[in-house]
């Protein structure tokens, strides 16, 4: 049975979303067979491996408008397939609140995806809204990118909070899978600060691997690629695929 892992953090521009996608075609590219959940209605995931956000996705798929089977897209990755989203998906936010079990529509599709997949892999919005709650409530672990600066110390405590309380009720199950760290530059002391108070704190639940600043990475999903195909020997490229294979160690 596979695992769901959920990309989570409430700050934008901390490369969740680059993280999704190159650790599952990393993981694909190793034989794994993965699946990608675009639910942010910005649909960066969506356009990031190539997909066609036109077409039905995640939306009708949480609506019971269509079936799996009718939202799953191939990408340019052997093993690697992807639930599309659109601007759709900001109108079933509103919809979940009005309902008693908003916090189980996801979990329900997926579930039922779990033995076609080693790994599905959620992309959330950059907020702790309804979405996210539901990709919490989805999930078995939570992967959760980290930006080399002072605010992410600050998000972390609230998202862990967010967590703690998932735990409590809605996910008794569910568990940190580990951080790691982004957008790194080594030049900085801050960055060092935060690599070091964070490691210190969460020991074993931080990842070795650290994902550098690199403008290929940035470059990529212009292209509808992960970076695998796009320059596979970059600095990112590398770190991405060794980050890949600490998750895919976890995982098993």
């Amino acid at each position: 049975m596979g695992r769901i892992f959920v990309f989570v953090n409430q700050k934008g521009g901390v490369g969740k979303t680059t993280s999704a996608i190159n650790i599952g075609a990393y993981l694909a590219e190793a034989g794994q067979r993965v699946l990608l959940v675009d639910f942010d209605s910005q649909a960066n995931l969506t356009s990031g491996v190539g997909a066609d956000g036109s077409k039905p996705g995640i939306y009708e798929l949480i609506s019971g408008k269509n079936s799996a089977t009718e939202v799953i897209q191939e990408t340019s990755v052997r093993n690697l397939f992807v639930i599309p989203a659109s601007i759709d998906l900001s109108g079933a936010a509103v919809e979940l609140v009005e309902q008693e079990d908003r916090d189980y529509y996801l979990k329900r599709s997926l579930d039922s995806l779990r033995d076609q997949y080693d790994f599905i892999l959620i992309d959330c919005p950059p907020s702790l809204g309804i979405l996210t709650l539901n990709g919490l409530v989805a999930a078995d672990g939570v992967l959760i990118p980290l930006q080399c600066e002072y605010f992410a110390l600050e998000g972390l405590s609230l998202l862990l909070q967010t967590i703690k309380r998932i735990q409590k009720g809605l996910n008794p199950h569910l568990d940190i899978a580990g951080i790691f760290f982004t957008m790194y530059d080594q030049r900085t002391k801050l960055a060092q600060d935060v690599v070091r108070q964070v490691t210190a704190y969460f020991k074993d639940r931080v990842f070795k691997t650290i994902i550098p600043r690199n403008v290929r990475l940035s470059e990529a999903p212009s292209h509808g690629i992960p970076i695998s195909q796009y320059d596979a020997l970059c600095v990112g490229a590398r770190s991405y695929k060794s980050l890949a294979e600490e998750v895919l160690n976890r995982g098993r």
